[in-house]
């Protein structure tokens, strides 16, 4: 009998959709990029969802994220985000973390349980800590470059992180993990140069004179498509894992 994972199931087959459902998947961060992959994991039967995220959504949001309503303003991301997947997904189970992940917050996070770890925060610190611990528990992880300062979404490659190149925040991660002794990582990130933003634009009333400069110009059309690609690269590993499967 059809149901609401049945066109995705003609693709994976029943077994990997069983993989799906009892898969457990960390997102840290769920703005432009993080909030696709939640959305397209839980459209495609994930059937535990672990999201992490301290923000509250705001005004600025709203050009590109897909939690961000004017409904949802003022609210925090990972609630939004939980009553979006359970209305896609009543039986999903959806675990949420209003924190920053930094290495001062990493205690609260056991490492072990994910299949998979999705890092899509912008902080290098953080980021190295999410890598640094799914390793070292043997999860899975990939990693989320920069998708600020983009107009073009054809230019997102998936790549090993040594094999990166143009991306300035790609570049600071190479050297980061090097020091780490974390010999490869996979990420998406792109090729195109990043465009300087425009200082004489409005920026909302949030968001200070001092910090604009600092700021990256974004689209909905950019961030977006990284964390489709993403969530379609943890999907896919998923369904290798144990597999025979070798369609992809």
């Amino acid at each position: 009998m059809p149901n609401q994972f049945s066109r995705t199931e003609l693709l994976f087959g029943k077994e990997n959709m069983t993989k799906f459902k009892n898969a457990r998947v960390a997102v840290f961060g769920i703005g432009g990029v993080g909030g696709y992959v939640v959305e397209a994991l839980a459209r495609s039967g994930i059937g535990a969802l672990d999201l992490i995220d301290a923000d509250k959504i705001s005004l600025s949001n709203i050009n590109r994220q897909i939690f961000a309503l004017k409904s949802t303003l003022g609210r925090y991301k990972t609630e939004v985000a939980k009553e979006r997947i359970l209305d896609i997904n009543p039986d999903a189970i959806v675990n949420t973390y209003n924190v920053f992940y930094l290495p001062e917050t990493a205690d609260s996070f056991d490492f072990t349980l994910y299949d998979y770890v999705v890092d899509a925060i912008d902080t290098v610190t953080g980021k190295l800590e999410i890598i640094e611990q799914a390793k070292k528990c043997n999860a899975p992880v990939i990693s989320s470059m920069g998708a600020g300062n983009k107009l073009d979404p054809t230019a997102f490659e998936v790549a090993d992180i040594y094999e990166t190149s143009v991306c300035p925040l790609a570049k600071v991660m190479r050297h980061e993990l090097k020091k780490r002794g974390i010999t490869s990582l996979k990420v998406v990130y792109s090729k195109e140069a990043p465009i300087k933003p425009d200082e004489n634009a409005d920026m909302p009333k949030e968001e200070s004179l001092v910090l604009k400069k600092r700021i990256p110009g974004s689209v909905a059309f950019v961030p977006s498509v990284a964390g489709l690609i993403i969530a379609g690269e943890v999907l896919k590993d998923i369904a290798k894992k144990d597999s025979d499967i070798n369609a992809f």
